[in-house]
């Protein structure tokens, strides 16, 4: 489903790219196309006004029609040889009245747009003046339209990409409740015939003994089973003491990692950090990241868990001396599958992830990496 998603995401930049280019080109060339006969119009006038002021029976009628038609929309300034300005005509007449500087700066805009039109005075032929214009409301539209267009076409595939994000991410949320489950479900079957034949081991007193160990055991797979089983459902929080939860979770897993990893718990003297949270899901939490750790360091190093506590929230550093993150490889960290191990599903900190922000509302992330180094994870939980 991931490649299928990135294929459709690509097409639908293609198209956009294809769309804005053919908008833009075609915008260009209607623009170029105005403005050419926006100059054949002011020529027009010009030529109309030159007829008025020379009328015959046959020209004033149509000198008069043209100047009428041609009074609007196209804003222009005469001036003489020597840039004295003669008149204008479409300006905005509110800002004429109110600065003083609008008509000389509108001259100076019009100057840097398109070149001047000649137009010899009829009153006076050997004095030629010069007609500077801009660009109408319409030239104006069309030049800005692509731009109007890439945003309209931006927005419109932005909200087909989170459309897709959300149905992607729906899909993958719906796979990891139907795989933990199922899986939940399968372990229920051996865990409730393994505890049958925990018991008969202990009627037998010479059995003793191996019937406690084995009892942990079964009472760890039932609570796997557990935490699978709460995937997808809204699991109940309750107030809990943080440090007390986390130093538990920490002995058992001391237990079972090499005496050359040493662990610190670091929290508030004689108090309590208190949260709510789902003690078997958040151990499940905090053992993976653990579990994370000690595969970083490869069995030999430090591991601190700082617990600290703040008006509405309480963090959890967990660091340790490991080989660090690279940096390509941050955005990817929290991405079901992704895994730098040989082995492994590369599902722990996504889950992780997932139980911290979706069931506790809080946060999970990497607070700081360093290759070579270490990093810490950073649990925030509301108060």
């Amino acid at each position: 489903m991931l490649p299928h998603f990135f294929h459709w995401r690509t097409l639908l930049a293609i198209v956009a790219i294809v769309i804005v280019t053919g908008t833009v080109f075609y915008s260009d060339f209607l623009a170029k196309k105005i403005a050419a006969e926006e100059k054949q119009k002011i020529e027009q006038w010009l030529q109309a006004a030159t007829d008025l002021n020379n009328p015959t029976a046959n020209s004033s009628n149509l000198a008069s029609k043209i100047l009428t038609e041609n009074s609007q929309g196209i804003p222009m300034i005469t001036v003489t040889e020597n840039d004295s300005i003669l008149d204008h005509y479409n300006l905005d007449s509110t800002r004429l009245l109110t600065d003083k500087n609008y008509l000389h700066n509108k001259l100076k805009e019009f100057k840097k747009g398109y070149p001047p039109i000649i137009w010899k005075n009829p009153l006076n032929p050997s004095e030629k003046n010069l007609v500077y214009y801009g660009e109408s409301t319409l030239l104006k539209q069309i030049k800005y339209f692509p731009l109007i267009q890439l945003f309209i076409v931006s927005l419109f595939i932005f909200m087909i990409i989170i459309a897709m994000n959300s149905r992607h991410k729906s899909a993958q949320n719906q796979v990891w409740v139907g795989m933990a489950k199922e899986t939940a479900h399968q372990l229920g079957t051996p865990i409730s015939s393994l505890q049958g034949w925990v018991e008969m081991l202990k009627e037998t007193e010479a059995n003793q003994s191996i019937a406690t160990e084995m009892s942990k055991d079964v009472n760890r797979l039932q609570l796997v089973s557990d935490r699978f089983g709460k995937i997808g459902s809204q699991p109940q929080l309750t107030e809990a003491n943080l440090v007390h939860q986390v130093e538990q979770m920490v002995q058992y897993i001391k237990r079972r990692s090499s005496e050359r990893v040493q662990f610190s718990v670091l929290a508030p003297s004689h108090e309590q950090v208190m949260a709510p949270i789902n003690a078997s899901l958040f151990d499940w939490v905090i053992e993976n990241i653990l579990k994370n750790a000690l595969d970083a360091m490869e069995g030999n190093g430090h591991i601190t868990i700082a617990i600290t506590s703040e008006t509405n929230s309480a963090i959890i550093d967990i660091t340790d001396t490991g080989k660090g993150i690279n940096r390509k490889h941050l955005s990817k960290v929290f991405r079901p599958g992704f895994t730098t191990k040989k082995r492994g599903w590369g599902l722990g900190l996504s889950l992780s992830k997932r139980i911290i922000e979706t069931y506790h509302k809080g946060q999970l992330y990497i607070a700081h990496t360093e290759p070579g180094k270490g990093t810490t994870f950073r649990i925030v939980l509301k108060k």
